[in-house]
């Protein structure tokens, strides 16, 4: 009598089992891992725009008419002319490709200015929301949370 080689069906659940509690393990990790680096990235995009900014500010004397908005000035309020950046890409990643954050100028004056990082497409479920950056060098998250401010920063 030939005795038969193979696994058996139980055999076969237990390997279908374990390897689905891995997954379970890993997949959340490993995106949560990617969505950190994907905010990283618009961390180091806003720093290399808030130096545009400076470049703009030392060729002009002012941070207005940074913005695609056609305005020619910060106007009598001061703070009109906000938008998509045209001194600098206008998402991150700034090479192009799938975008995860737009880049804004939120507020401008004449001497001082707040960029925005806000996420979207895969990114907007990211726990730190919008990343902003003024021209002190002051860094937060809208809206404010202290708690995941270190973090998100």
């Amino acid at each position: 009598m030939k005795t038969q080689k193979g696994f058996t069906l139980i055999e076969l659940m237990i390997t279908v089992a374990i390897v689905g509690i891995l997954a379970s393990i890993a997949v959340p990790s490993y995106q949560k891992s990617v969505m950190k680096s994907r905010r990283e990235d618009a961390k180091g995009a806003l720093v290399s725009f808030a130096n545009a900014m400076e470049r703009h500010y030392t060729e002009t004397g002012s941070y207005c008419d940074a913005a695609d908005t056609g305005a020619n000035s910060c106007g009598d309020a001061g703070t009109n002319d906000t938008g998509s950046p045209k001194i600098y890409p206008q998402q991150s990643p700034v090479d192009g490709g799938v975008k995860y954050y737009d880049l804004t100028i939120d507020v401008v004056t004449d001497n001082s200015y707040i960029l925005q990082a806000t996420p979207i497409n895969a990114q907007v479920n990211d726990e730190c929301h919008t990343l902003t950056l003024s021209h002190t060098g002051k860094r937060n998250i809208d809206p404010a949370d202290d708690t995941l401010l270190a973090q998100c920063w």
